[in-house]
């Protein structure tokens, strides 16, 4: 089963590719049945395909509620290095996604609020750099409580 799970997450079919990785989070937010498959999503953090990136990072966002073994724990920092991945729209969905995964792992938020904080977003366009420090500041203020004009502040 778990290789067919790859199969798909990773198809060249990016339709049923989505629609899979949309019912794996759906289902996540519901029961643990997938967290057994964390070390196979967890594989595909650094996938060459941003799409697959995309999905990876939602999917481990969702199944976080269940990981009572701090597994999340060990690919943080893989996790947190798509905060400036080379696609702006991977680093949009992974700072999004980051919101679940703090609020399910509040021993994270310090990391993650940390990480958020100090990206360097210089790389990207001025057409995507506003809208990543946006969603850059509503996670922040998600986590953190802090309103967003102390932040907007800091920048």
């Amino acid at each position: 089963m778990r290789q067919d799970v790859l199969e798909k997450l990773t198809s060249k079919d990016e339709q049923a590719a989505c629609a899979f990785s949309g019912r794996i989070i759906s289902e996540s937010r519901e029961t643990n049945e997938w967290y057994g498959c964390f070390d196979e999503f967890a594989s595909l953090l650094n996938h060459p395909n941003s799409y697959v990136r995309n999905r990876i990072v939602y999917i481990l966002a969702a199944i976080a509620r269940w990981d009572d073994e701090n597994r999340l724990d060990d690919v943080m920092p893989a996790y947190l290095a798509h905060i400036t991945d080379e696609k702006p729209i991977t680093a949009r969905q992974c700072v999004k996604a980051l919101a679940e995964v703090g609020e399910a792992k509040p021993h994270l938020v310090p990391q993650i609020l940390n990480a958020l904080r100090g990206a360097d977003l210089s790389k990207y366009k001025d057409s995507m750099r506003p809208l990543i420090e946006k969603d850059i500041r509503e996670t922040v203020e998600r986590l953190s409580g802090e309103p967003r004009e102390t932040l907007q502040n800091r920048r």
